[in-house]
């Protein structure tokens, strides 16, 4: 099962326009200082608190981070806390690297490949919160095997969180929204935190809007948020 998962394959872009002179500047000093590179051996374990501070209470990851303004203000709003990048994407990796050049962050890390190559090298209930906002949404009906939220990456995923952690997933397209209610009701170790329909329609305060969704907005659809808490499984 796990060479499984770790064999699947990453479809979206790898790139997009030219980087600016200033953030190919940024790719070259600061990424290699706060990026995450793994072994060869797909069996070595990953310390994530070996990355940061000493003074770090919680390692949250966010896969897809776009560039990374979500990041940014969480780190800036919980001093406390850690926070895992994994993008794969190298415009959105420069755009990450530019607003943490602006605010002087120590507290994030960059993972710059596909989250599925990393996750099993972290260990149990190391995580307290976990996001995944606005996903490619591979809206086909042939490509939905290629959709990062899956039984799969949700074992993990569960692997992953102490109990009581939360999972945040955001999504403006009625398929990927569907999508996400019909994987997680599978689930046994996740209880939607919901209880009003405002619950996941409103944004909560301590998430803050992306670039992403303010566009989406603007074009006219509706992004719905989705907070899951990890549970012990029975």
């Amino acid at each position: 099962m796990m060479k499984k998962f770790l064999e699947q394959k990453y479809y979206g872009r790898r790139k997009g326009h030219a980087l600016s002179d200033r953030q190919q500047t940024l790719m070259d000093t600061l990424l290699p200082k706060i990026s995450i590179t793994l072994t060869a051996d797909e069996e070595e374990p990953l310390d994530p608190h070996g990355l940061f501070p000493k003074s770090t209470k919680e390692i949250w990851m966010e896969v897809g981070f776009g560039k990374g303004e979500h990041m940014v203000w969480q780190v800036t709003h919980n001093p406390d806390v850690g926070l895992i990048g994994c993008e794969p994407y190298l415009n959105g990796i420069a755009g990450l690297l530019a607003h943490i050049d602006d605010t002087k962050s120590e507290a994030i890390r960059i993972y710059a490949d596909d989250a599925r190559h990393l996750l099993p090298r972290l260990p149990d209930a190391c995580l307290t919160k976990f996001f995944l906002l606005h996903p490619d949404p591979w809206p086909k009906k042939r490509h939905a095997k290629r959709r990062f939220l899956n039984q799969e990456t949700l074992d993990q995923i569960a692997r992953l969180l102490v109990d009581g952690g939360e999972l945040r997933v955001a999504h403006d397209l009625p398929v990927y929204q569907e999508w996400i209610m019909l994987q997680m009701i599978q689930r046994s170790d996740f209880l939607w935190c919901a209880e009003k329909q405002d619950d996941w329609q409103i944004r909560p305060d301590d998430w803050p809007e992306t670039r992403y969704e303010a566009k989406s907005k603007r074009e006219g659809r509706t992004p719905l948020y989705f907070r899951y808490r990890k549970i012990a499984r029975d």
